[in-house]
């Protein structure tokens, strides 16, 4: 009796589970992708704005968890989630139910000047939104509009703390200060640099442009300011097999940040190093915590501001919350950059880099409220779902597989590395890598590039074992 209710429950197991992989399968109803009605709107948005960035068009509201529609009733595997920015999928029913509700509604039809005229639930939405998921060892938030604008205000914040230190703590500008930067000259204008790392990616408006070393088409014709940036360690994959050399790589790239801090303090010195956890856009470049642990003791020694860019990383993907949680630092950095899959963007920061006087970290909107309220339900699924286990149980499938498919196919396939499922590998050439986004696709598998000829895996943290095995499947068939 026992041994039949075993083998039942197998069976039924089994049959759930086969349920769930064929649910995950993407369906393709055009002979390509994009498809026909696709190619067609995008002529059309062509003749209003540049459309050359479009893939496809999408039907949002057939969309649904790991699954994106286009125009064409195309049901794609998503991959990639709208850039790394979407945490449970499409149309999950309790962000659909948030949206419904009176309060969010309220919200979007009087969306409030959020700095001057906050909605009376604010501060409390705050404490249950932003800070409970805070980084360890910040109470201190920021709310902004974009991943962009969140870096511009922190780097603000850097150099307000950088000169109020040089006025050995007063925080009140001289005359002359106020007078010369209204013509963008010293005193009041300094001169000061931030350091970022080449192959490095932190927003396309003017300060943090500057800080972006990706592709020179983001940069070209732009002027920028005139700041330092030193090589980020290019490591060698699997990490496990290349321990010494790795550790080498890594301090040669901390000799170029303590060597930048010496060749730029009489002309600009250096106010803040920004660095990203994962080298996203540049390549998925990973470091180890060493590394990381090295950068901050660079910073503390020169008082310059270690600001961590997780707009990327932050929100789960890596299988923490915070992928510098990764580094197990003795004290927090100074302050840490968030945006896409949080819902809204902003910045963590220490109570020392907080400018006193009113509107120098300011705007119309500072943020949106009705974001928080789509955090607040997001932080919610994470932790009733275990969704960090998740990521990080289908991390490992994911890995497991690619270094399968990566033994299978030395020559093609190499490099792979990541944490969670914010994984990428290495195609040979970029033209290669290109052929395989677009076949990947024709099969119903969305994926994205990144740096010279890597593929980068950005799913929702909803991504599971069926949906692993489907990637994988099509993967290895499109090789």
């Amino acid at each position: 009796m026992a041994l039949r209710s075993i083998s039942h429950n197998l069976g039924t197991n089994l049959c759930r589970y086969s349920t769930a992989v064929a649910a995950a399968k993407p369906i393709i109803v055009t002979s390509s992708v994009p498809g026909p009605k696709s190619i067609e709107m995008k002529k059309r948005l062509a003749q209003i704005q540049n459309s050359s960035n479009v893939n496809f068009f999408v039907d949002y509201e057939k969309s649904q968890g790991n699954h994106v529609v286009d125009v064409d009733g195309n049901r794609i595997l998503d991959a990639f989630t709208q850039i790394s920015s979407m945490p449970l999928g499409y149309n999950h029913p309790a962000l659909v139910k948030t949206m419904q509700s009176n309060s969010a509604v309220t919200t979007a039809a009087n969306r409030p000047a959020m700095g001057m005229f906050p909605p009376v639930d604010f501060i409390e939405k705050l404490i249950q939104t932003l800070l409970s998921v805070a980084p360890p060892g910040f109470s201190k938030v920021q709310q902004m509009a974009c991943g962009t604008c969140s870096v511009e205000n922190a780097l603000k914040c850097a150099f307000v703390k950088y000169r109020n230190d040089e006025r050995s703590g007063d925080i009140n500008p001289s005359q002359a200060e106020l007078d010369s930067c209204m013509d963008n000259q010293s005193p009041g204008s300094p001169q000061l640099s931030a350091l970022s790392f080449k192959t490095g990616f932190h927003g396309r408006t003017l300060g943090s442009l500057s800080l972006t070393r990706t592709k020179p088409m983001h940069k070209v014709d732009v002027p920028a300011f005139d700041w330092p940036a030193v090589e980020f360690p290019r490591l060698k994959y699997p990490l496990e097999d290349y321990v010494d050399e790795n550790k080498k790589i890594e301090q040669e790239a901390l000799n170029g940040v303590q060597q930048a801090f010496e060749n730029w303090s009489k002309t600009k010195p250096i106010a803040a190093v920004i660095v990203e956890p994962v080298q996203a856009e540049g390549g998925d470049k990973h470091a180890s915590a060493d590394f990381f642990k090295g950068l901050q003791s660079i910073c503390k020694q020169h008082n310059a501001a270690f600001i961590v860019d997780e707009v990327q990383t932050g929100c789960g993907p890596t299988g923490k919350m915070w992928a510098h949680e990764y580094w197990n630092l003795d004290t927090p950095p100074d302050m840490v950059t968030f945006s896409k899959k949080m819902h809204i963007a902003g910045y963590y920061f220490q109570p020392e880099f907080e400018p006193v006087q009113p509107y120098r970290i300011f705007n119309t909107w500072v943020g949106d409220p009705l974001r928080l309220a789509l955090l607040e339900t997001t932080v919610d699924v994470i932790r009733n779902e275990k969704l960090l286990d998740r990521v990080q149980n289908s991390g490992k499938v994911l890995m497991d597989g690619l270094n399968s498919i990566q033994r299978g196919k030395a020559g093609t396939v190499s490099g792979v590395r990541g944490k969670g499922t914010f994984i990428a590998f290495d195609l040979p050439t970029e033209q290669r890598r290109q052929q395989l986004i677009s076949t990947m696709l024709q099969k119903g598998v969305l994926i994205g590039g990144c740096g010279e000829k890597a593929i980068r895996m950005r799913p929702a943290l909803i991504f599971d074992q069926p949906e692993c095995e489907v990637f994988l499947d099509t993967l290895d068939s499109c090789l």
